[in-house]
Order: structure tokens, then sequence, then C-alpha cells
């Protein structure tokens, strides 16, 4: 068996950390490939090692004075060494990133310090083999990562590589030059050389035991969602809930490698296991719930619009024009309805309504504003019966009034619109009704 193991930078933000990351690698002769995050906060005052290079570069690049922040750094670094009593010394590379800074490496360079530090350290605590990322992962000249040449690169350099560290989050262009992904890129990494060993199980190691079925803010102590598919998280993630980069899917989809969500500080929990698909029952009716707020609706009227031919195509041209994307569509015989973000569409909305009069010449045209979305996700909903009618009547119990309805045609999802001050309200009745009174 090979497993991939990445841990984010709360996994490794301190020596003790770094010890408990040590003894889950070591329980498991599978876990062959780290993948490694910069260290993250110690606690709520504490600072990210990512920020503070960030802080770093900019000074330096400003003709600021950094000296300090960079031994803030140092300090850090040189704290987790001593605390695992490590034979390392980290001189060197400090000294090459003062003189880097000082010829302006760029901002990608100066992140990607935090993970290729951190999995130095990580190398030499396990006795694995460091390759640094810059050598295996590519981007093009314009940044935009190159998968093909980059697993092939992997696959050659780790076919007899028996255990070795990869830092996340960086790879590098062919003229040498450090790109980095979005942040939480080290998600990707650890996806990308799982695809690239064909590893049987991508371990994806955080401080929490999987995914919620709902926002914590919003529900106390709620359940964690044991097998989820990757559409079901697709839908969820569009939402916002997500603990994993929603980039970090696609390598090992394709492959088939099943991703496992776990909890470095409750490694006996088993988390939330991702796959492609799965004849196990859910535990619940639904598998989870999130949402977003901000939306606002133009709802437009005319009599005999179905008849009318291109005449949504001329609508959503409308929105195109302007660049705003639409998020959903829900219609009726002679009514259709978008539903926006309101931060894109309010500087435009007068010119986009004006649009829309000269495109259909609508009968009527009204929009309604300080909408929220919520997304009621679960493969169990297409074997229940009443699924709707449970949220109605959860919600209409609630005393919230429902504003949208719009169901896919694959029976994954319900999207609900109901106003911002009903959101917390809505989530928390859809919860107890599919969860709380299940359990």
């Amino acid at each position: 068996m090979k497993k991939v193991v990445k841990f984010g930078g709360s996994s490794l933000a301190s020596a003790r950390q770094f010890k408990k990351v040590g003894e889950i690698i070591r329980a498991d002769k599978a876990r062959r490939y780290v993948v490694p995050s910069a260290p993250g906060k110690r606690n709520d005052k504490d600072d990210k090692v990512t920020d503070l290079l960030y802080q770093c570069y900019d000074a330096a690049v400003e003709g600021k004075s950094y000296k300090k922040i960079l031994e803030k750094i140092k300090s850090r670094y040189e704290e987790i060494i001593e605390g695992l009593d490590v034979n390392l010394s980290l001189d060197h590379e400090f000294a090459n990133i003062e003189e880097n800074f000082a010829n302006k490496a760029g901002r990608d360079y100066a992140a990607s310090r935090g993970e290729y530090l951190n999995g130095m350290i990580m190398a030499a605590y396990l006795g694995y083999e460091f390759i640094d990322a810059a050598q295996v992962i590519f981007f093009d000249e314009d940044g935009n990562f190159e998968p093909e040449s980059t697993n092939q690169e992997l696959k050659e350099r780790l076919e007899h590589v028996e255990r070795a560290v990869i830092p996340g989050f960086y790879g590098a262009k062919h003229d040498g030059s450090i790109k980095t992904f979005s942040r939480g890129g080290s998600d990707v990494t650890g996806s990308i050389v799982a695809k690239a060993i064909h590893a049987d199980m991508y371990e994806n190691w955080t401080d929490v035991s999987g995914f919620l079925v709902a926002d914590p803010r919003i529900i106390k102590n709620p359940e964690v969602i044991e097998t989820i598919t990757y559409k079901e998280l697709r839908e969820l993630a569009y939402m916002g809930a997500s603990v994993l980069h929603e980039d970090a899917i696609f390598p090992v989809r394709k492959e088939g490698i099943p991703i496992n969500i776990r909890n470095t500080n409750r490694p006996d929990d088993k988390g939330t296991l991702i796959v492609e698909s799965t004849v196990r029952k859910p535990r619940y009716t639904i598998t989870g719930i999130a949402g977003k707020k901000g939306f606002c609706s133009i709802n437009i009227e005319k009599a005999m619009m179905n008849a009318e031919v291109g005449f949504g195509r001329k609508v959503l041209e409308v929105f195109e024009n302007y660049g705003i994307s639409f998020e959903h569509m829900p219609s009726g015989i002679d009514t259709m309805t978008i539903l926006v973000h309101q931060s894109e569409f309010e500087e435009y909305e007068q010119s986009v309504i004006a649009g829309i009069h000269r495109a259909v010449e609508p009968d009527y045209l009204e929009m309604e504003s300080d909408l929220a979305l919520i997304a009621v996700v679960g493969r169990g909903m297409k074997a229940s019966r009443g699924t709707a009618g449970r949220i109605f009547s959860a919600l209409a119990h609630a005393r919230i009034n429902v504003k949208m309805i719009d169901q896919g045609s694959s029976e994954l999802n319900i999207i609900i619109g109901v106003k911002n001050a009903d959101f917390e309200g809505a989530i928390k009745a859809i919860y107890d009704i599919f969860i709380a009174t299940e359990l």
C-alpha cells in the first residue's frame, strides 16, 4: 500500500505538533510520501509563517528594514528544530533567502520558503528523502500549472524512492523562477503526488475531524460526514463549505483515489472519506447543508414567454455584456428569475434593467435584494420520499418564508432562497429536521 499524507499549517505549527505528525506517519508503513505546509498559528495571537514571509519580502522590496521579521521567522524554525532534537542548520538557507529577497526574487518565492524549510525539517526528522517541489512541479511561462510534464517527472523521480518529503504549495517555471498555487495549495500538491505514484489513499490531515454536516458557527457540534462523493462535495464546496482546496479534487478523482480528511489532534477519528461513488448507505437522508448570503433576484414576467424562441438567451446576454455571472435561474411558463451576487450587480443594475427592457420587452420586472441561498445536498435524497416537503415543513414551523426553490435533475441537491436575516434560522431548522431528529 502507498499513501500520500499532507499536513496543514496548524498540524506543523510547533515541535509538539511535529511530534504528533511523526507518530501518525510511523503508525502506518503505507504513509510513505509526505507533503507539509508552512508552520501555521500556535495560538490565536500568533502569525502564520507564510504571512510573515510576505511581510518580510514586501519590506525588503520597499527598502524598509526587514531583519527583525526575518529573525522572527528564523526563530520559529529553530524552535521546532531544537524541540525535535534534529541535527540540522538552516543558516545557509536563510542566507540564500536574504540574498534572493535583496534581488527581488518575487512574492511567490518568498511565500514558498515556508513549505520549503518545513519540508527540510520534516525530512530530517523522519529520515526521509527531501525532494524540492521546484524540481518536480512545473508551471508554464504564464504561470499555468502543467499537469502532464509534472506527472511524468514525479513518476520518474519517485519510482525508486521508497519514502520522501515533497513540500506543498509551490513549483517552478521553466526558467527556474518559483510559482505558487493559490493559498491552501498544499492540498493540490498532495493530490498531484498521489496521482503520480498511483496511491491507494490520499490522507489530508488538518485540525478538524473531516467535513461537518453544517457550519459549526451556526450549528453547535454538528455531526461529521462519514462518506461523501465528489459530486456532493462539489455542491457543498461551491456554497462555501470546504476544508480542502477545490483544485485538489481533480487529479485524484481521475485516478479513482479516495481522499481521507483526518484530524492531527484526534488521529483515532475516522474523519471523512471522499470517493467517486459508493454503495454505502448514508447515515442521514442528507449529506450536508451549506449556504451563502448576499444575492439578489431579478424577476421577469411576460405573457407567452415560453413561446418566444431565444428569450432566455437574450436575457442572459444582457448579464454577460456586463460581466455578471448568474447563480440560478428558476422559471415558470410566463416568469423567469435570475439570481446573481448582489455586490457584482449593484454597480450595473440600471444598465442591466434597461438592457433587459430593450432585449425582451417584459410586461413586468421586479428586483429583490438581501437574499441568501442554501444548498441541501445528499445522495440519500434520491431514495427518500418527501424530502422537499420536510424542508418546507421545517422552515414553515420556524416561520421562515421561502423566496425560491430550485432542484437539479440529479436529485442530489435542493437550493432554497430565503432572506439574509433568515439564513442562520433556516440552516438550524433544516439541520434539526434531518439530523437532530434522526440521531
